[in-house]
């Protein structure tokens, strides 16, 4: 990869990390609409609550990818930048214009990206249905045909 490009990805990474501290620092934490929750309506409690965790949601994205472009900088310091962290290939530059921050190519991110769901499926999946459970299907439930009716 050239110079110039090189150059051009670190600038645009900087900006980029510049407007997401700035983010961080100016954001605040939505307050609650009311003094006290003694004559509070539960749903407005639920809507401050609900800002709240979006507004934290949002600021803990913020952080990661701040930390993303963090260590892609660190890449690019390390002369490791435009290199898989995976397989060591080249990362094609269209990829890396489009995605500055990308430290993988598109193979192992579509692999980092299928062990983002939740540890519980693995749990729940795994379960195998409990002596209760089929001794109440053998009573029938609203799938089987005499209850179509």
């Amino acid at each position: 990869m050239n110079q110039q490009v090189m150059q051009k990805l670190k600038r645009q990474l900087e900006q980029e990390l510049q407007e997401i501290e700035q983010q961080l620092e100016e954001s605040e934490r939505p307050q609650a609409t009311e003094l006290s929750n003694y004559d509070n309506h539960p749903a407005d409690n639920a809507s401050d609550l609900t800002d709240q965790l979006t507004e934290m949601a949002i600021d803990e994205h913020r952080g990661d990818n701040a930390e993303e472009i963090k260590k892609a900088l660190q890449a690019m310091a390390d002369g490791t930048y435009g290199k898989c962290v995976v397989c060591g290939e080249e990362i094609p530059l269209g990829r890396l214009e489009a995605m500055p921050k990308a430290l993988t190519c598109v193979e192992h991110a579509e692999q980092k990206e299928e062990n983002l769901r939740p540890v519980e499926e693995d749990v729940l999946s795994s379960t195998p249905k409990s002596d209760d459970f089929i001794e109440l299907e053998e009573f029938g439930s609203s799938d089987t045909p005499q209850d179509k009716m």
